[in-house]
């Protein structure tokens, strides 16, 4: 925009003709330019003869104060000559375009050390433009421009640039500056990606366009100094993974190699424009789907930009979260990969705010995103011209299982010889990424035991798989804590035995389903599914801690009151939550008192009806998803629908138990140490107490109360007076001759009360 009158011929020097050898060395000479820029314009702000009077000092800028920061400022940057004849700065401004444009050049297009070169080409600014961005970005630089500035426009609270002074500076002519305002509509290249905004008034009021202020953003401040790093408001939900990284094991190359050559393809597309590439990798948690991302763009050898949308994305979040994510992988320039997909597509009233605006970012700043979510999902806009493809990135097979588990062992140190990979395999669904999680946290606890020798053991394997999916049930069930042994579950031997058989089938899928190719014929109902039928306190939650104790995984009781929601839809998506939940942490679900919510379908009378049976549907359909242990109790058998129990693999009755054992019940309800009096009789307890297993051992915990409070052992007045309480809390009367019967055995001072 500036116009010099008269050609200078300068002789070109050596250093002219070299390429700029850092960022630095380039802003230098865009500062020395703008420096050039301001000695002209503040020569035609003389205006006060005199200087301020002193009640004005620190309210105005003097003329001599701006013109010895001038001289201050290029002091520091030799090379030019000094002079105030308008010819003279006319030629040392057109000398320092020559020589900006000559070393520009001169890196042949290589300008990945030139980031304000680099933005000025992503942005297609013109020159006009590319120089505002500096005027812009010098006070962020030195503090002096700020002076400058507030003299320039006679204002010293103006620190900031406005419209108007990025026109006196650049624009020589009343027509030039009428011209270049269109460099400044909100929708032209200076604005394009947030580099640049215009301000407001300070109490957000409206101001007329030359009166505006230029601010540029301050991650355009850091990319501009050559600092490569992510913008400070997306927080740590986004990390930079780059090329020479560690790489995470993926268990399928194919898949890799296959979305590497789609990419390759498409860049070599003639006449093809530029091409935006989406992928859309789904897939159960665990499988690999950000590790093979990271694969991908270490094979490209391209950084990639990985960021957990439920957290960019989340309430208090920036509200241009989206945009400055996308803008991370133009600067950098790399892939984004965005995990937690679901937790848009499943909230219809965030996805309808955000989604769109995340691909729309997506498409206009990155040349390759990886989408990451659990299902299978289509863009609203899928017939856009940008290719999208839907990857399935599935968990290896159960019969590749047990060798990726043995491979990735033997540089994780010393495994001992009594570890079962195949049992491993069968119990914990992993993917080659948590598997190597696994084997790091497991030779830690190996360590820990025996720092001398340490030897990972079965044990240490376990604790490790459950520990990588801890504490993400809680929000909808509780943990079910303790360790109840076989011989504490007193059942009938053929209840028994189908609890054997369920853990039989848990530690052996990998042979039949793997093995034995039986995984081939079930694309559904994989998992085991289980439904324990019998009156309250008949051993029910105690049978599913003896299977999660046998198979060593955690046990979750699900909570109904938070599952089941007045609202429509929201039954479903905690369903949902609860069964991946699970699958992401390997859990056992128990689902107690489950006819209150898989109960019969009911005829459909009204439209809550309707969607009652929806729901019924839904849990039907991930039930036979879930690869895992699903466990349903109920009190009445006859309350569940008939198609649930068509899709159970196990029915076990858990009748009340009768004389015989009841006896064994009291047997086993005390523990070793518990101090019992030789007159307690198990036998008389067992014939006169009927009640439920866990009603006998609340009577056997309340009687040992009663003996510690005393200070001696357990004596039957104590189990008497217990099992009386039990009785009111049931609203079940005592009989007193029972108590006369029983009492005949206890001595006059075991202080049991009648």
């Amino acid at each position: 925009m500036t116009s010099v009158s008269t050609p200078i011929v300068e002789p070109v020097s050596a250093i002219d003709t070299q390429p700029y050898a850092d960022a630095w060395e380039h802003l230098r000479d865009e500062l020395r330019r703008l420096d050039v820029r301001l000695r002209v314009r503040a020569r035609q702000e003389r205006r006060r003869a005199e200087s301020p009077p002193d009640a004005f000092r620190g309210l105005v800028v003097s003329d001599e104060e701006a013109q010895a920061v001038l001289d201050d400022l290029h002091a520091e940057r030799p090379g030019d000559q000094v002079s105030d004849a308008d010819a003279q700065d006319a030629a040392d401004l057109q000398r320092l375009e020559q020589r900006i444009a000559r070393r520009v050049a001169a890196s042949g297009g290589d300008d990945a050390h030139l980031p304000l070169v680099r933005l000025s080409r992503i942005c297609r600014w013109t020159s006009f433009e590319a120089q505002c961005v500096v005027i812009c970005f010098a006070p962020e630089l030195d503090r002096r421009y700020e002076k400058l500035y507030g003299y320039l426009q006679d204002d010293v609270t103006r620190k900031r640039p406005t419209v108007s002074l990025a026109l006196d500076l650049l624009c020589s002519s009343t027509e030039e500056k009428l011209a270049a305002r269109l460099f400044f509509d909100p929708q032209a290249p200076l604005f394009r990606y947030d580099v640049i905004r215009l301000g407001t008034g300070s109490d957000e009021s409206p101001l007329p366009l030359l009166s505006r202020p230029l601010t540029i953003d301050d991650r355009m401040v850091d990319f501009i100094l050559g600092r490569q790093r992510i913008d400070a408001r997306l927080g740590d939900a986004v990390r930079l993974v780059l090329p020479d990284d560690t790489a995470p094991p993926i268990a399928d190359d194919a898949l890799e190699h296959n979305i590497q050559r789609l990419i390759e393809a498409s860049d070599e597309t003639p006449d093809s424009g530029r091409h935006n590439t989406i992928f859309h990798l789904f897939g159960s948690a665990g499988s690999g789907r950000v590790a093979l991302a990271e694969a991908v763009c270490r094979r490209l050898r391209i950084p990639l930009v990985l960021a957990d949308l439920e957290r960019v994305l989340a309430p208090g979040a920036p509200a241009d979260a989206a945009r400055l994510l996308a803008r991370e992988a133009l600067l950098l320039p790399s892939a984004l990969c965005l995990e937690n997909l679901d937790s848009l597509v499943d909230d219809p009233g965030r996805s309808a705010v955000h989604l769109r605006a995340l691909l729309r970012a997506c498409r206009s700043c990155s040349r390759l995103t990886f989408l990451v979510g659990r299902r299978s999902w289509l863009p609203p806009d899928v017939t856009s011209d940008e290719p999208f493809f839907s990857v399935h990135v599935k968990l290896p097979e159960l019969s590749a299982s047990p060798a990726l588990w043995e491979s990735l062992a033997r540089t994780s140190g010393r495994v001992a010889e009594e570890v079962d990979w195949g049992t491993l395999a069968s119990r914990f669904r992993l993917g080659p990424t948590q598997i190597h999680d696994v084997l790091v946290i497991a030779g830690n606890l190996a360590r820990w035991r025996t720092p001398a020798d340490p030897q990972i053991t079965m044990a240490d394997l376990g604790a490790a798989c459950r520990a990588i999916g801890a504490a993400r049930l809680t929000t909808l069930s509780r943990k079910v804590d303790g360790l109840i042994r076989w011989n504490e579950l007193i059942l009938p031997p053929n209840a028994v035995a189908q609890l054997e058989e369920l853990c039989d089938q848990a530690t052996h899928r990998h042979v039949v389903l793997g093995e034995w190719g039986f995984e081939t014929k079930l694309p559904l109902g994989r998992g085991l599914s289980a439904l324990f039928c019998g009156p309250p306190g008949t051993g029910k939650t105690m049978a599913a801690q003896v299977i999660a104790g046998e198979l060593g995984l955690d046990l979750y009781r699900i909570d109904l009151s938070q599952v089941v929601s007045k609202y429509i839809g929201e039954t479903e998506k905690n369903l949902r939550h609860v069964f991946d939940e699970a699958e992401a942490t390997h859990a056992i679900l128990f689902f107690d008192e489950a006819d209150a919510l898989f109960g019969k379908r009911s005829e459909v009378k009204d439209a809550h009806d309707r969607y009652a049976n929806i729901e019924v549907g839904y849990l039907l359909q991930k039930m036979e998803e879930f690869e895992g242990i699903a466990i349903l109790a109920t009190n009445v058998r006859r309350n569940l629908d008939e198609a649930f129990v068509r899709r159970l693999r196990f029915i076990v009755e858990f009748p009340f138990p009768d004389e015989e054992d009841r006896r064994r019940i009291w047997e086993v309800t005390f523990p070793r140490h518990a101090p019992l009096a030789p007159d307690v009789d198990f036998r008389a307890l067992a014939r006169e107490v009927r009640l439920a297993g866990a009603h006998i051992r609340n009577i056997g915990l309340a009687a040992a109360f009663y003996a510690a409070s005393r200070g001696g052992a357990i004596h039957m007045g104590h189990l008497v007076q217990a099992a009386r309480r039990e009785f009111e809390k049931l609203g079940r009367s005592w009989d007193d001759s029972a108590t006369a019967r029983m009492e005949s055995l206890a001595p006059r001072d075991a202080g049991g009360r009648s």
